[in-house]
């Protein structure tokens, strides 16, 4: 019979995912990853494959929650809050890159820079994680159309399309350097071009309106 593994899976690969999102794949070696871990590189190709499977399977891992946190914001509920819902995930994802104060960025983004012009699987991956997250965003836009806070007329694929750009995008400059309250500052103003009557542009921004005087 195989011997049980002596080593807890999940953490050993988180410790792989924090060395690859620290150096790069390019920049990391299954010495690192050893020494990161505290595994042999015996137990490491036995458990995981050379560096390559280990680096697709943390990726794959990473892409994976990259889904279900926008799931979590955005699966469900009734149409009513659908504004609401798009509105929270926006800035979460504005508020999440203000806090990366290591500049590290998201993994997907990084992994897929630098590895999916020639590695297939990341690239597939990656894709695979863009269309659920498009599919997710087209979603919620068409339910806030159905309760009449966004325009019915307009194409709630390419809505989705520019929120996604959008939220990708705040990750990537935030990373480049913008400051946190800029990064907010897009998040409001992607919502607020939404078309969408006014009053409902104050709540998907979340910023109370100026008072009149």
């Amino acid at each position: 019979m195989p011997r049980p593994r002596a080593f807890d899976e999940h953490q050993v690969l988180e410790r792989a995912r924090e060395q690859f999102w620290a150096t790069g794949y390019a920049g990391t070696r299954m010495d690192d990853i050893a020494q990161a871990t505290g595994l042999g590189k015996g137990s490491l190709y036995g458990a995981f494959g050379d560096k390559g499977k280990l680096f697709h399977r943390v990726f794959g891992d990473w892409c994976t929650a990259v889904v279900e946190v926008a799931e979590g914001r955005l699966a469900g509920g009734p149409d009513a809050e659908a504004l609401a819902r798009l509105s929270g995930y926006v800035h979460l994802m504005a508020e999440n890159t203000a806090s990366d104060t290591e500049r590290r960025g998201c993994l997907l983004a990084k992994g897929a820079a630098e590895l999916a012009q020639h590695d297939p699987t990341v690239a597939g991956r990656s894709a695979e994680t863009m269309t659920a997250l498009l599919t997710l965003l087209r979603t919620e836009i068409s339910a806030a159309q159905r309760h009449g806070d966004i325009d019915s007329a307009a194409d709630p694929e390419r809505l989705a399309a520019l929120l996604l750009t959008v939220v990708r995008g705040i990750e990537a400059v935030g990373k480049a350097g913008l400051d946190p309250e800029t990064l907010r500052n897009i998040a409001d103003t992607a919502l607020a071009v939404l078309p969408m009557p006014e009053g409902q542009k104050r709540l998907a921004t979340g910023r109370s309106p100026a008072r009149e005087t």
